[in-house]
């Protein structure tokens, strides 16, 4: 009997000592904290006790390492609740925000369930006192996570079976009922459902009835049919899918978009394949066809290098065939378009720069291509090549560029390749190193150089090619010196600045004509002759500048006024510039022919330059400018206290300011236009005015005769002739913004209702969120006081309403107020479905009437999912 119970207690030791530990984690309760970690070696069957007790670690017994398989990393757990493990070690239960993680994976649950045995883990939500269930399993695996209704997983297998789960794959969504995980990155699933939709019911989905999904690669169905709004459409049915699923970029085929056009016929767009060259630098090359002959190919490529330079290039060529060839209304249009961007990393060389910006096209390629609004409204086309170097510790620059503009409307292009600049900024040759004491005035001389190479031409499209490089193309050589001298007051507050400039021009060629008059035929020819040598092309000229500013104050009498002063500025500018006669012989840059009535014809032999020539005429004129300012000083609302603090200034004219010269030398029109402009704030909306005074009188061509207006007109037709004036403002109306205004009391006072703040009226209230905007512009223009002025008025609208969050309207149109009719027009509106989008767009009336309605889902990846109804403007006859 004594050797049978010390025998006993010790084989009933080690379950005592299991209840202990499951008796110490219950009591311990939501104050767990601490991480349980569990050993890497488990038994490969059970675990047996043998007759001596195994060592018990964190009430888990560890089996013998004969008969274990070894896991590559711990498995760690812990739970808010509780932690309970078995009487035999091998099952741990865990309840509440529990966790278990191994290597990468991590898992989350209010329940989970972990077979040590086995290596399996269980996880499932639990109700709550509503019985609704809460914290379902999460599951992450690396970045990839999913959450689901149960799951169970092998750490060895790395299988699984996951009921009611939700993954995001990219762009979508994958639900599914019950899912089979046959490895780290492989799924399959039944009664799946695919969408792009982040509701937990999505309103769309495609049902596949059976699917295989690898993890960041792809997603292949079987049979699938769209479900929209929880009503099956079973017709189209897709008989197998394939979605791409990469986190990064990949080759693959562009699936084309189809359609009709009644012009153009069938067509297919947009479709091609995309090829991921590698992390520099990709390549797209897509097509279009159409079943009436008209076709397109497009390229594209973007690239970049980090820390060097980033761009893309763009390629379109299309043929557009309309009709059938033989028939009177059959045309054939081939077009091109490139565009390239290309920029430099400002960390990549401080001193040398290169960028590029090129949009050309033919002139109807946009016309017959455009897809955006803002392409076919625009006329012109511009693109620049640029390269700069700047020499380090030197006033040396330099600069090259290739430029290009075109005008869609006539096919006028003009190019200038290239124009290369040589620049030398502000020297002081004279300036002595190691002066001591004032420098003297011939110190502060400065000299600065800009040189400038250029050849260009400017011809029709068709023309380009056609040209002579020597005989069309103008190129020349200018040299730029301006030289400045010291500067010196006059009475303390007059500034006068001297200066000297000299421009020197060379050419390759000049021109000579001569004139002959053939007496049988009454024939009058003029013969021109181009010399092909080298010329220099110079002048000089001298001016001098003065300018300062006068104020002028005046103070409201009326102490009750809160209006208390009114300040004005005057900025007179008058200069001084004196420049030779370089038409004379002397200097043989302009020559000279009479006609058959004897009238001497003076002719600039460089009129033809790139940089023309030197001017006729000897001239000496005094230039004048003055420009005023008006504020006034206005005390705030409701203050009596004369509290300069709550003084501010209105400006009552911004700037009004007019010019005019006077030549001293010339013999007639000594006087040139007086140039008024004006600018000013009235409740907030900005107006812009101007015009030109000729004060001379005009014969009946309207070519201007040297007789002063004031000698023969009366009232304000003394002070000449206006010939043209212009006047434009624009104002904006928006709703107010009710979060803006609910942080304070600011702006819900009836006298804030209108807001006069940077050309835009506010109002206080409104249903719905809006604003609009109208502007207004007229020009008038009447160079001959014998013919009737022109007069061109405009009206530009654009508004927008958001009737809810979802739906949104906007509207833009022109109003020809002479011509009573209005131009280009649209009208949109857009609706959000969450995960769907739909919009209708309206061109009334003109070349562009069409009309499109679109209903597709939001996302990028399905594109083609979408139901389209549209006439295109192709159509129109």
């Amino acid at each position: 009997m004594a050797n049978i119970l010390p025998d006993l207690i010790r084989k009933l030791v080690p379950y005592l000592f299991v209840l202990l530990c499951i008796s110490t984690y219950a009591q311990d309760g939501p104050e767990i904290s601490q991480l349980k970690e569990l050993e890497t070696e488990f038994p490969a069957d059970s675990i047996v006790l043998d007759d001596e007790p195994a060592l018990i670690q964190d009430s888990v017994a560890v089996a013998d390492s004969s008969r274990s398989t070894v896991l590559d990393a711990k498995i760690a757990y812990n739970a808010l609740d509780s932690i309970v493990v078995s009487l035999d070690g091998q099952k741990v239960y865990l309840y509440n925000d529990a966790v278990v993680t191994y290597q990468s994976i991590e898992l989350k649950a209010d329940y989970i369930e972990l077979d040590l045995q086995n290596k399996e883990v269980y996880a499932e939500g639990v109700p709550d006192s509503a019985d609704v269930v809460q914290g379902n399993p999460i599951f992450r695996d690396g970045e990839e996570e999913f959450e689901s209704k149960t799951m169970r997983y092998n750490f060895e297998s790395e299988k699984g079976i996951i009921t009611d789960v939700k993954t995001q794959q990219g762009e979508g969504y994958v639900h599914s009922e019950r899912t089979k995980k046959i490895d780290a990155e492989s799924f399959i699933l039944k009664k799946g459902k695919y969408t792009t939709c982040d509701a937990d019911h999505p309103h769309f989905y495609l049902r596949m009835t059976k699917a295989k999904v690898i993890s960041n690669k792809k997603i292949i169905t079987g049979p699938a049919y769209l479900v929209l709004e929880d009503f099956p459409i079973y017709f189209p049915m897709i008989p197998f899918g394939f979605f791409p699923n990469s986190p990064s970029y990949s080759s693959g085929i562009i699936i084309p978009s189809y359609g009709e056009e009644q012009r153009r016929g069938f067509f297919l767009k947009e479709g091609g394949y995309y090829w991921a060259a590698s992390e520099f630098f990709d390549l797209t090359v897509k097509g279009d066809i159409y079943s009436k002959g008209s076709w397109a190919t497009k390229m594209n490529t973007n690239y970049k290098k980090r820390y060097k330079f980033s761009g893309a290039l763009d390629f379109s060529y299309n043929v557009n065939r309309f009709s059938e060839p033989g028939l009177p209304d059959f045309s054939r249009s081939p077009g091109f378009s490139v565009r390239w961007r290309h920029s430099q990393d400002p960390k990549a060389n401080p001193f040398q720069t290169f960028s590029a910006s090129v949009n050309l096209s033919t002139s109807s390629f946009e016309k017959e291509n455009a897809n955006t609004i803002q392409n076919y409204l625009s006329t012109t086309k511009s693109s620049s090549i640029s390269y700069s170097k700047k020499w380090e510790n030197s006033p040396f620059n330099m600069s090259a560029s290739f430029r290009h503009s075109q005008n869609s409307q006539d096919t006028t292009i003009s190019l200038t390749v290239p124009e290369l600049t040589f620049s030398m900024s502000k020297i002081y040759p004279f300036k002595q190193k190691d002066r001591v004491g004032k420098p003297k005035w011939y110190e502060k001389i400065g000299i600065s150089y800009t040189g400038n190479i250029r050849n260009s031409i400017s011809t029709k499209e068709y023309e380009l090619f056609e040209k002579s490089l020597i005989g069309d193309w103008k190129n020349g050589w200018k040299h730029s010196i301006p030289i400045t001298l010291p500067n010196f007051n006059i009475l303390k507050h007059i500034n006068v600045s001297p200066s000297v400039s000299y421009n020197e021009r060379w050419y390759t060629s000049y021109i000579n004509r001569e004139y002959a008059f053939d007496h049988v035929a009454q024939e009058a020819t003029i013969f021109e002759d181009t010399i092909y040598r080298f010329r220099r092309n110079y002048d000089y000229a001298f001016s001098l500048s003065t300018q300062t500013n006068i104020y002028g104050m005046y103070n409201m009498k009326n102490p009750n006024s809160r209006i208390k002063a009114i300040r004005h500025k005057m900025s007179p500018s008058i200069s001084f510039s004196y420049r030779p006669d370089f038409g004379a012989d002397k200097y043989n840059f302009w020559d000279r022919y009479r006609d058959v009535n004897g009238k001497t014809i003076y002719y600039n032999r460089f009129e033809y330059g790139i940089f023309s020539g030197a001017g006729r005429g000897e001239s000496g004129s005094i230039n004048f400018s003055l420009a005023n300012n008006l504020e006034a000083k206005v005390a705030a609302k409701n203050d009596t206290t004369g509290n300069e603090d709550k003084f501010e200034k209105i400006k009552i004219i911004d700037n009004l300011s007019l010019s005019t010269s006077y030549n001293l030398i010339a013999d007639s029109l000594n006087l040139s236009p007086i140039r008024i402009n004006g600018r000013t704030t009235i409740k907030g909306v900005n107006l812009n005015f101007g015009g030109t005074i000729n004060p001379y009188d005009a014969d009946t061509l309207g070519n201007e005769i040297n007789s002063y207006m004031w000698n023969k007109a009366s009232g304000l037709s003394k002070l000449g002739r206006l010939t043209n004036a212009n006047l434009s403002f624009g104002m904006s109306f928006k709703s107010k913004d009710k979060k803006k205004g609910a942080e304070g009391d600011e702006g819900t006072h009836p006298e804030d209702m209108i807001m006069p703040t940077a050309g835009q009226l506010e109002y206080y209230d409104f249903d719905v969120p809006w604003d609009f905007r109208f502007d207004y512009s007229f020009n008038y223009s009447r160079r001959n006081p014998y013919k009737k002025a022109r007069i061109n008025q405009s009206l530009n609208f654009r508004g927008r309403m958001n009737l809810t969050r979802e739906w949104n309207l906007s509207l833009t149109t022109n109003f020809d107020i002479e011509a009573g009719e209005f131009s280009f027009t649209t009208f949109n509106i857009n609706r959000k479905l969450h995960c769907w989008n739909m919009s209708f767009n309206f061109v009334p009336f003109g070349q562009r009437k069409s009309y499109s309605f679109t209903i597709n889902a939001s996302s990028a990846m399905l594109k083609d999912l979408k139901v389209d109804k549209k006439r295109s403007w192709f159509d129109n006859n």
